[in-house]
């Protein structure tokens, strides 16, 4: 007869692998991946650090893990910026509002934001990453295809805009979020940077002084 599992070992089953992964997330915020080892997760999550390994092979497949939860949350929250946008505004504005979003939680959180970005890791991870590029990407995508099918924006290509616009945020906030320091006139000027790129139409510069 083959075993199942009941609602109830489920349950406790998923909750466990939850702590391991809200554990270990919280490691990578305050010191990065290199500063998140397997033994400080088990005894952040209150558990041995054999019951890590029963539900992550390996160190990489847990930080693997890690990233694709904490990208989810932060594709999640510019895509809701720019919906909101699109209600009250344009489609422009969405743009704006997602690439907006996006840098003031990585201002928020500089530690975990350079790991995301740019912080060697695990080849699961740089996998994880390239992901999280694509479906950024993706979101801006949606709202520069719009904008040009409503007439705001000049005919491009949003998929390669798009592209070059989460190129562009990665390498402007990199140096500033190693430092753990990002002045808030960068994000305003990556603003202004977003709205050139997208051919917009006398595009409104921020002051960076």
């Amino acid at each position: 007869m083959v075993y199942r599992r009941t609602a109830a070992v489920q349950e406790r089953l998923d909750a466990a692998r939850s702590r391991i992964v809200t554990a270990a997330l919280s490691l990578v915020a305050e010191r990065g991946y290199a500063g998140c080892g397997v033994a400080e997760v088990a005894a952040r999550a209150g558990i041995g650090v054999g019951t890590v390994y029963r539900y992550f092979p390996g160190k990489g497949d847990l930080l693997a893990e890690v990233f694709r939860d904490a990208c989810t949350r932060e594709v999640a929250a510019a895509t809701a910026a720019g919906n909101r946008a699109a209600a009250t505004g344009t489609h422009t504005d969405s743009v704006l509002a997602a690439v907006r979003t996006f840098c003031e939680r990585a201002c928020r959180a500089p530690t975990l934001a350079y790991a995301l970005l740019a912080e060697p890791i695990d080849a699961l991870v740089e996998t994880e990453r390239l992901t999280f590029r694509r479906s950024f990407a993706d979101t801006l995508a949606a709202a520069i295809r719009a904008a040009v099918r409503d007439g705001e924006l000049p005919e491009q290509d949003a998929s390669l805009t798009a592209a070059c616009l989460v190129g562009a945020i990665g390498e402007a906030l990199v140096v500033p979020l190693a430092r753990g320091d990002v002045d808030a006139r960068v994000i305003d000027a990556l603003e202004t940077v977003t709205l050139r790129a997208l051919g917009a139409p006398n595009p409104v510069v921020r002051s960076t002084t």
